[in-house]
């Protein structure tokens, strides 16, 4: 992609936005995914764990969102799905994972997950800022003092480190990445296409299924 594309004002963020980071070894199926070596053990009890990394100033996010939104409307009873924002100790995405995580923690995401990318890509909101996180919500109709006592929160500042952790266990270097058991990483660089992307996820839950049948 066309780096310069991203939010101006927020350009730092466009240099993180790419393909799917290297790993130890590759699948000897072909390049449509890679296996972590080692494996990263996963939050999800009794359900396979399927992760994507994004965050908001990424161009293929925002064309990846859609696609992804209507394969979480099928989510099989055994799947757990989880969005992890990308930092790599970047404080403008760091700062936007916390706006991903005060919307988790409030029940927002539903709502005002999806408006965030053209909100930063295309109207060029400073939501990297608590100034321009408070405006913009409050534009919503939403409570404010609320939302904002989320944002400064401990559990929010504790899910956003979190999510730093989770995605240097996976060595992710672009986004969008999709994550598979906690095994297996895909990314459209990988399949082709981000319709291939989810076509590559469904199979590895598959070869998940197999497995864990046969074991």
């Amino acid at each position: 992609m066309n780096r310069r594309h991203a939010l101006q004002q927020l350009g730092a963020l466009a240099l993180f936005a790419g393909s799917a980071g290297k790993v130890l070894a590759q699948s000897g199926s072909g390049p449509a995914y890679q296996v972590l070596e080692p494996s990263v053990p996963t939050a999800t009890k009794g359900k396979i764990e399927v992760i994507e990394f994004f965050h908001y100033g990424c161009p293929h996010c925002h064309d990846f969102d859609p696609l992804l939104g209507q394969w979480i409307k099928r989510l099989p009873a055994d799947v757990s799905f989880v969005r992890v924002p990308a930092i790599w100790g970047n404080p403008q995405l760091q700062a936007l994972a916390r706006l991903y995580y005060t919307f988790e923690v409030t029940g927002q995401v539903d709502t005002l997950h999806e408006l965030v990318f053209g909100a930063v890509q295309n109207d060029r909101e400073p939501l990297n800022t608590e100034d321009g996180v408070r405006a913009w919500v409050g534009k919503r109709g939403i409570d404010t003092a609320k939302f904002m006592e989320a944002y400064k929160s401990f559990g929010v500042e504790s899910l956003v480190k979190r999510a730093d952790q989770i995605a240097r266990a996976y060595k992710v270097q672009g986004v969008p990445t999709m994550a598979v058991d906690g095994r297996f990483i895909t990314s459209a660089s990988l399949t082709g296409s981000h319709e291939g992307t989810l076509k590559q996820v469904d199979a590895l839950l598959t070869r998940v299924r197999s497995e864990a049948r046969k074991s």
